[in-house]
Parts: C-alpha cells; sequence; structure tokens
C-alpha cells in the first residue's frame, strides 16, 4: 500500500484514540489523508501488516514510509519536523 509522500492515519469511526489524535493534529495545523480500515480491506491488511498481525489504530504512516502505532501528537509533529514536513497534504 502505497502512502509515501503525504502523512496518512489508518482509523475506525469508533476509534476514541483515533479522534484525539486527529483533533490534536488538527490543532497544530498537521493535515492528514485518513483512511477506515473498516471500509478498506487492503488499508486493514496494511495496518495488520505492520502491527504483528493486530489490527491497532491509530497507525500513522509517515511521508517517509515510515510507520507509528497510537503516537502522541507531539511525537507526530517532532518525526514530521525531522523530515522537514509539518503538513502533507
Amino acid at each position: 500500500m502505497s502512502t509515501t509522500g503525504r502523512l496518512t492515519m489508518y482509523t475506525t469511526p469508533w476509534c476514541g484514540f483515533c479522534k484525539r489524535l486527529k483533533a490534536q493534529l488538527a490543532r497544530e495545523g498537521i493535515e492528514m489523508l485518513e483512511i477506515d480500515i473498516e471500509q478498506d480491506t487492503a488499508a486493514a491488511e496494511f495496518v495488520m501488516s505492520v502491527n504483528n498481525g493486530n489490527m491497532t489504530v491509530p497507525t500513522i504512516v509517515y511521508p517517509d514510509g515510515s510507520a507509528a502505532t497510537n503516537p502522541s501528537a507531539k511525537a507526530v509533529k517532532a518525526k514530521l519536523e525531522r523530515l522537514g514536513a509539518t503538513s502533507s497534504t
């Protein structure tokens, strides 16, 4: 699943951690592509592939292709700053 080049968040509609992270990133002005793994089977398979077979969300994929599971907004912002991109749309 190609997500390289932009910040992508894999979510579900009922995930409280996803909603909180989305809101925190929005307050920081950080934009992302959001993908609901319940609506996209390829996305669900991708999430499982980076989470030892678990459908753990939020799973973030950074513009460089690296992934993180349930990161803090602070960690996402810091990683984007290291990559030289605070917004990836």
